[in-house]
Parts: structure tokens; C-alpha cells; sequence
């Protein structure tokens, strides 16, 4: 085994396949399978969303826009291309990394909701993140690698496991390095069956711990959505899913009625910054690659890209 990668969650299923198709012998383990992870409950549409630092951050999604643009091109990835509306009621500016995307637009009057004054206009990756996870899984283990169910308890205890360790264990890191800056953002959803809406939408108001966005997918549209920070609850709440689809059918009056298919609730791994930084562990080095937020998708294959450069260089 020439890496250790400990996640299997978007960061660390990306990191393990651009390492094992480098030529490397690559062993992901983790508690939970991909499906199990917080990265099945994400929308997920490609975003950097508030995500340090900045120029780092640029350079990472650029790369994550380019690759995941890229799958929506094949069958069976779970990705495609998808238009969609960021609104608010207030005026307000596109965030810095939206510049990356050729076709953004501020939003006509016609095309934003009852009580909406702004809003921007743009196409970007949209991901199906069950079958998403299940593509990965399969890319990595048909470069040889493979995964085992286990818990990690201690990265100390993990020296010379292998000459190189990547940490891509998200919001447990602030047990498991140990790692005070990490912060647990709950984020629960609602899956229903699509009445019928094709475009993705996010209300940019500022109204946290609620926020309202939904993400179709086909047949089905994932509706939310919360922004708990430091709450690890990862029970779905009945009165949350409530408010979610009040909060969803105010904006969105055909999801009025729609059949509720399921809950999901993810812990987003906050931080004030991402951590992608090496540090040596006994004879090897670990490396650390988490606290993406809500953005782990978006970034994770600019960070896993960065790290197959460092190993290999």
C-alpha cells in the first residue's frame, strides 16, 4: 500500500482515484460507506460557497467545474448540466468564484418568483449524489484500489500504515486530529417526487439557520434545507422537514401536494478555511484535506489534484 486515505465521503473518494490512477496502491477505509456519508444529503449543484481561502479556493473550483463539466458528458456518472437562478429580495452581488461560469447573467424581472427583486442566472454541474457516489466507488476500485469498513480512532496510531496517510475524514476531525476550528453545519433535506421543474434554485436572503433551495433530479427534487452550525444531530426532524417544504412550496407553488420520497441530513465539515497541508507522521506524511463546507464537491477534485502533484513530485 503506497497511501491510506481516510474518508469515503466526495473529498476522499476523488483523492483515492487520482492517486490510484496515477499508478499508486491506494486504500480508502472509513466508518461509513460513500452512500452513508454526509456527501449523499448535498444538492449539489458546483459552487465554491463561501469557501478560504479565496485564490486557493478559485483554483480548486476551476479545476472541479472543469472535471465534473466534463462528466456530464457520460452515462452513469450522476452529473449533468443544469440551469438554474440564485434570488434574493435584497440587491446583491455574485460571489467572486461565479465569474468562472461563461453564461451568468443577472435574472430579468419575468424570471424571478412573487416578492423577489434580484437575481442571477447561470448553467453549472448539477449532481445526482447517490449514483454520483456509487460512480466513484466503482472508478476507484476499477484502478485497483480498494475500500475497508473501519473506524479510524486516532491518526497518531495510524504511522507507518503506509508512506503517505490523507486525511479526508471532514467534520470528524475535530475529534480525530484533534482540531477546535472544525464546525459541524447540519444540513437535513427533503427528497420528493418532481412535479415537474427542470431549473435548480437557491434564495440567497440572509436567513440563517433556514435556508430554501431545491435541486432537481429527474423524477425526483431535493428540497432544503438547514445551516445548523455545531449541531451533530444527524436525525431527520419532523418539524424541519415541515418548514423546508413550507418554505420551498412559498417559493416554488407546484411542490404544493408532492409526495414526500424521503429525509437526508448531512454534517458539513465548516471551517474558516480549508485545510490541505502536509505534516509528517513517523517515517511517512499526512496529509490533511477537509473542512470544504458545503462546497466538497465543488473543490474536491482541485484538492485532490493538488495532493497527487505533491506525492508524486
Amino acid at each position: 500500500m503506497d497511501v491510506l486515505v481516510i474518508g469515503a465521503g466526495a473529498a476522499g473518494l476523488t483523492t483515492a482515484i487520482s492517486l490510484a490512477e496515477a499508478g499508486l496502491s491506494v486504500t480508502v477505509r472509513t466508518a461509513e460507506l460513500p452512500g452513508q456519508t454526509t456527501s449523499v444529503a448535498a444538492g449539489a449543484v458546483w459552487g465554491a460557497v463561501k469557501v478560504g481561502p479565496p485564490e486557493r479556493a478559485l483554483a480548486w473550483g476551476r479545476t472541479g467545474l472543469e472535471v465534473l463539466s466534463k462528466l456530464a458528458a457520460e452515462p452513469g456518472t450522476g452529473v449533468r448540466m443544469a440551469a438554474g437562478r440564485e434570488i434574493s429580495r435584497a440587491p446583491f452581488e455574485p460571489y467572486y468564484w461565479m465569474r468562472l461560469l461563461p453564461d451568468l447573467r443577472p435574472c430579468e424581472p419575468s424570471e424571478l418568483p412573487g416578492g423577489f427583486s434580484a437575481g442571477w442566472f447561470y448553467t453549472a454541474p448539477l449532481v445526482t449524489m447517490p449514483v454520483y457516489l456509487e460512480y466513484l466507488r466503482d472508478r476507484f476500485e476499477r484502478a485497483g484500489g480498494s475500500l475497508e469498513v473501519s473506524a479510524v480512532t486516532s491518526l497518531t496510531g495510524l504511522a507507518g500504515a503506509a508512506p503517505v496517510i490523507v486525511n479526508c475524514s471532514g467534520a470528524a476531525a475535530f475529534d480525530l486530529v484533534p482540531d477546535p476550528a472544525v464546525v459541524p453545519v447540519r444540513g437535513q433535506v427533503v427528497i420528493a417526487a418532481n412535479p415537474g421543474i427542470e431549473e435548480f434554485l437557491v434564495n440567497r436572503d440572509p436567513e440563517p439557520p433556514w435556508i430554501v433551495y431545491m435541486f432537481p433530479h429527474g423524477s425526483t427534487i431535493l428540497l432544503g434545507g438547514t445551516n445548523e452550525e455545531g449541531n451533530w444531530d444527524r436525525e431527520p426532524r419532523a418539524e424541519v422537514a415541515d418548514r423546508i417544504m413550507t418554505g420551498c412550496i412559498a417559493v416554488e407553488p407546484r411542490l404544493r401536494g408532492a409526495e414526500i420520497l424521503g429525509h437526508r441530513v448531512g454534517l458539513r465539515p465548516g471551517r474558516p478555511e480549508v485545510r490541505l497541508e502536509a505534516e509528517p507522521l513517523g517515517d511517512g506524511v499526512l496529509w490533511h484535506n477537509y473542512g470544504h463546507g458545503g462546497a466538497g464537491i465543488s473543490m474536491s477534485w482541485g484538492c485532490a489534484a493538488e495532493i497527487t502533484q505533491a506525492v508524486l513530485g
